[in-house]
């Protein structure tokens, strides 16, 4: 029975959380019930780390609680409530008029929402790989990285010049498609949910769902300092493009539990707001640092 209980956490909790946001979209209640969801989701994971941790010394206060969260309200509350909901879903009502106008409208929604998740994974992986391996992005790529932990409270752990670049390379994909309005709501209400299931500290089971989904198994190998597994893993709520470039890990093995960089890395929010834009040559962290030993 726990073990059951184990596999069905993940996909119930997100099929739970996105049965909520649906309906509410469907009602015009989308803002307010997604919310909920969200809020709901992140107090039965804070009960979930501490009941069923999958590494105690992960429940250790690191002294980056405030930190994270103020991370989470710039990058995902300013960054994404002003850029997505403000700019992209009004220009996703003018592009279904006038962009390509290639989007399968008369399939059923949750088929275009299946759909919207592969267009915008094209842009997340993207993204996500550029910023390890191209060293001017992995600069505020490295705030996300330099967490020592993994939990739903540092999900949203970015530095909003980093979740700029992850939306400008894919949201206007699907503006560009002429995908409906909705769309754009519920696949960013599942990449947000499936965001906070990714980085929480709870033992679960995933099975075959790891080779569909970001699952947090993926995501503690893409955590780790080693970058034989560190530079794997870049789906954001999918993994098909780790699979269908070679970036995919998932080994037998336990995740390492000591993860973060090499790097430089202030402890207060305002120093990582600003690290990447220092000169020094000490503050150029590159992703060889993420690495023990710089290894390529």
């Amino acid at each position: 029975m726990t073990m059951l209980f184990r596999y069905g956490l993940w996909p119930g909790l997100l099929a739970l959380c996105l049965g909520t946001t649906i309906y509410g979209v469907l009602h015009d209640s989308g803002f307010l019930l997604f919310n909920i969801a969200y809020l709901a989701l992140a107090v039965v994971l804070f009960f979930a780390e501490r009941a069923l941790p999958f590494e105690r010394d992960w429940l250790k206060n690191d002294g980056q609680i405030w930190v994270d969260l103020a991370h989470t309200a710039l990058s995902k509350g300013v960054a994404q409530v002003l850029i997505v909901v403000g700019a992209v879903f009004g220009l996703a009502e003018n592009f279904a008029e006038s962009g390509l106008n290639i989007w399968p409208t008369e399939w059923p929604l949750l088929a275009q929402v299946a759909l919207g998740l592969v267009v915008i994974e094209a842009g997340l992986y993207a993204a996500h790989r550029l910023s390890h391996e191209v060293p001017l992005f992995w600069r505020f790529h490295a705030v996300h990285h330099s967490a020592k932990r993994l939990s739903f409270i540092n999900t949203g752990r970015f530095h909003f010049v980093d979740t700029a670049v992850s939306i400008l390379l894919s949201q206007p994909l699907l503006f560009l498609a002429g995908a409906p309005i909705e769309v754009f709501k519920l696949t960013s209400a599942t990449t947000a949910f499936i965001g906070m299931l990714t980085h929480c500290n709870v033992d679960m089971r995933f099975g075959w769902l790891s080779y569909v989904f970001n699952t947090p198994t993926l995501h503690r190998f893409h955590h780790s300092k080693d970058l034989r597994e560190g530079n794997k893993n870049y789906g954001e709520n999918l993994v098909l493009f780790d699979l269908l470039f070679g970036t995919y890990y998932n080994a037998s093995y336990r995740p390492p539990v000591d993860i973060g960089i090499d790097g430089p890395m202030p402890d207060d929010f305002l120093g990582q707001l600003a690290q990447p834009f220092r000169n020094e040559r000490k503050a150029a962290v590159t992703p060889a640092d993420i690495s023990p030993a710089g290894q390529s």
